[in-house]
């Protein structure tokens, strides 16, 4: 689904302590480009799916990647008000959410 444009707002992109500390602004910064444009990572075909289905909807889009050997969501709010880079293992998984193969989708 990969695109040359953004596919969908980011709003506000904030990020961890620990992304922060421990994950170089460049490389952050091409996470982002690579959500934005429908590079979803690591996702597998079902959840790649629910996040076309999640773009035209108005739902949470959510990108996993690999970086230096650590799992790293970006995660795109269903209201498109804020997108968040977290490490997978600070992410937590609130009532209300379903989760589709084992990714987060509101």
């Amino acid at each position: 689904m990969r695109s040359s444009r953004p596919l969908f707002e980011l709003g506000q992109i904030v990020k961890t302590k620990s992304i922060a500390e421990n994950v170089e602004p460049s490389k952050i910064a091409s996470l982002i480009r690579n959500h934005i444009t429908g590079d979803f990572g690591i996702l597998e075909n079902a959840d790649i799916d629910a996040n076309k289905d999640a773009i035209q909807n108005g739902d949470r889009v959510l990108s996993a990647y690999m970086v230096q050997g650590k799992e790293v969501y970006v995660i795109t709010e269903w209201d498109r008000s804020h997108t968040t880079v977290v490490y997978a293992d600070e992410h937590s998984i609130k009532s209300g959410e379903k989760v589709v193969k084992s990714r987060v989708f509101k």
